[in-house]
């Protein structure tokens, strides 16, 4: 599918493993200009000699979206090496859910820093660029729990609600510089993250996966492919969103209480 992206610069973070990965690979197959950043070397060498081999132009950087000046360093290497950038998607995270009472103070600053804080300071450094190339997109990727929080979710679905507040409250405010900005609500998705699940219990993915469908909790009977997110993002990411912003999307299979 041509999402016409050829030639788009766009900054993923979290861009090494699971949905980042596919989304880097999928801009690169549209002729994007993409540079994302993660923490592990290995990985981010790998991703990026791949996608290069495939015939993309791709940037990966090692930052830690929790440190202003790697973030800092993140987007520079991307405006030094094409000129301008055209969108972001704040995708770096981790789930961190256990019971409120066993939460420690920096249990929820850790949470905050990478869900939310981390956000805010890449818009924050894009923010004139984006203006400067006369519009763009914003995806901030949540979780479903965003807007329909279950019981022994926080902190991560209350940094993934003020990421959804931040979305709505920045496509108003940037909707006159044309900056779309929007959110993405991923239910089970396949990603990294189940992967080292399966690995800590000794199964394979494909039978968490399995197991987590059987559940009969997720409409569609399966969980989301992470090629299937991409897609999404990538839409939201062109000009044929055009007219979409401010809008949260539920990425799910339909197991949301709440549309």
């Amino acid at each position: 599918m041509d999402f016409g992206l050829t030639g788009k610069v766009v900054l993923v973070t979290g861009g090494s493993d699971g949905l980042g990965e596919a989304l880097v690979r999928t801009l690169g197959a549209e002729h994007a200009r993409v540079a994302f950043c993660a923490r592990n070397e290995d990985r981010i060498r790998a991703v990026a000699d791949e996608v290069t081999a495939a015939g993309g132009d791709v940037l990966g950087v090692r930052a830690d979206v929790t440190s202003g000046p790697e973030l800092e360093g993140f987007v520079a290497a991307a405006h030094e090496r094409w000129g301008r950038i055209d969108g972001l998607v704040n995708n770096a995270g981790a789930s961190s859910a256990i019971p409120f009472d066993q939460q420690t103070e920096s249990a929820w600053d850790d949470d905050l820093d990478l869900k939310l804080r981390a956000a805010i300071r890449l818009i924050r450094l894009a923010l004139p660029y984006l203006r400067s190339a006369d519009g763009g997109s914003i995806i901030n990727v949540l979780n479903t729990g965003s807007r329909a929080p279950a019981a022994g979710s926080t902190p991560t679905s209350v940094s993934r609600a003020a990421g959804l507040a931040l979305t709505k409250a920045l496509s108003k405010e940037f909707g006159p510089d044309q900056i779309r900005v929007n959110a993405i609500l991923v239910g089970t998705v396949e990603s990294g993250q189940w992967v080292r699940r399966a690995a800590a219990r000794g199964i394979t993915a494909d039978e968490l996966y399995a197991e987590v469908a059987a559940t009969g909790q997720i409409p569609l009977g399966r969980v989301g492919l992470a090629a299937e997110f991409a897609d999404l993002a990538a839409f939201l990411l062109s000009e044929r969103s055009a007219y979409i912003t401010g809008a949260a999307i539920n990425f799910d299979g339909g197991s949301s209480p709440v549309a």
